[in-house]
């Protein structure tokens, strides 16, 4: 019952600040609050607003862009040319093994290093192989919680480049949290890749 008084109160404090030309509101701490910017507006005290409620109110979100760019910087601080002594690649540390699977047999590792297009190329395939491998995945646990991080598509599709579709489904199904060789758990970057918006990976 409180939350259903909870969404009639934000859906009210929705609809009362779009009516105000003036109006604008905000996320503080977990709340909904009107913001006074002249003397005509309607000034609305604060309320508490529940996780779900706060994914259809915050920030704008980043793009596929930002998204590429943010996982280059965590992956190998977006430089192209490294590889690192366990023999990953690239921006995006990919290994031999799925650069084979992907259709990128006849691009040596030395080419493949040289040439950002390639790499950018070879993520957008992965991206859109693990998206389509992981469907059925995404359309259940999109927008929801596990084990208290927001789990989305462009995290899921995140935690899949760390460390395959198989870990991804056993973190979300049971909580079994796989790592990589350098220690980092699927779930960790379910949760910061969290909220991107991949509607132009096509």
């Amino acid at each position: 019952m409180r939350n259903v008084k909870k969404s009639i109160i934000l859906a009210l404090l929705i609809s009362l600040t779009s009516a105000f030309a003036n109006a604008k509101y905000h996320i503080y701490r977990g709340e909904a609050r009107a913001i006074e910017v002249s003397k005509n507006t309607v000034v609305l005290s604060s309320i508490e607003v529940s996780k779900t409620e706060l994914l259809h109110i915050k920030a704008p979100i980043k793009g596929l862009d930002h998204y590429l760019h943010d996982i280059g910087m965590r992956e190998s601080s977006n430089r192209y040319h490294i590889k690192n002594k366990w023999g990953y690649l690239g921006k995006y540390q990919f290994g031999r093994r799925t650069l084979d699977q992907l259709g990128f047999k006849r691009v040596s590792n030395e080419r493949f290093l040289r040439s950002p297009r390639i790499q950018e190329q070879a993520m957008l395939t992965l991206l859109k192989h693990n998206r389509h491998v992981l469907r059925r995945t995404i359309k259940k646990y999109d927008n929801t919680f596990v084990g208290g991080i927001l789990v989305t598509e462009s995290g899921i599709l995140a935690g899949a480049h760390l460390a395959g579709p198989r870990a991804v489904k056993r973190f979300l199904r049971g909580g079994k949290d796989k790592r990589d060789g350098l220690g980092t758990p699927v779930s960790s970057y379910i949760k910061k890749f969290s909220g991107y918006n991949l509607q132009t990976l096509n």
